[in-house]
């Protein structure tokens, strides 16, 4: 199940990636290609790249379920649900839950703000958004199959902070993001790999563009 649910997760660029199982699971759109609609849509927090309405829109159907924090609940319409790190929700057999998201030595992406991380289970598969944030000491307790990791740097941690946090949540698959759109671009992708070579194994997706990829 583990290696289906792997080859399911589609990147879309950024932040953004779809899982394509019994539900249709989105995680931060923005900029997305056509798609197919969503059954469940998180959104990790407000900022323009995370949060975007328009993208929302493209994807929303009648049922569609929005898992987000209260920040960018305010921009977003539907059927959206509220959540902090630490609190979870199920939604349609899937169990979602925040975990905190945050900068620890720079201000884009304050503790106090509550923004979010996800672990999502489904069919007993964990995966891990971890949103925008810094190798924070709560990744140390994480236990989950597949970590989506940042390694751009300036808004989150750099690739080698990068592999610093996949070297302690320890996921059987490690994926990197937040790189070739705003900050970043694949040699920091490809410097998270290397250094986890023989340690963490590491996929590092192509960037679907319509909805067949």
């Amino acid at each position: 199940m583990f290696h289906e649910i792997a080859n399911n997760i589609k990147w879309l660029g950024h932040d953004a990636f779809r899982l394509d199982s019994e539900r249709i699971i989105y995680f931060d759109p923005y900029q997305i290609p056509p798609g197919p609609k969503a059954d469940v849509i998180l959104i990790s927090h407000e900022h323009f790249d995370h949060c975007s309405p328009e993208d929302v829109e493209k994807i929303r159907k009648e049922g569609t379920v929005i898992v987000t924090e209260k920040d960018s609940a305010k921009k977003l319409k539907g059927d959206v649900r509220t959540i902090r790190p630490g609190e979870s929700i199920e939604v349609d057999g899937i169990k979602i839950t925040g975990v905190p998201s945050y900068n620890r030595k720079k201000d884009f992406h304050p503790k106090k703000n509550g923004w979010l991380g996800f672990i999502v289970e489904v069919k007993g598969v964990t995966i891990y958004h971890a949103g925008d944030t810094d190798f924070i000491p709560e990744m140390e307790s994480l236990d989950v199959d597949i970590a989506l990791i940042p390694v751009s740097g300036t808004y989150v941690m750099t690739a080698d902070e990068a592999v610093k946090a996949a070297l302690a949540i320890r996921p059987k698959l490690a994926i990197p993001m937040h790189y070739g759109a705003i900050v970043g671009d694949e040699g920091d992708a490809k410097r998270f790999k290397e250094a986890l070579e023989g340690k963490v194994d590491v996929l590092i997706l192509p960037k679907s563009q319509r909805d067949t990829d």
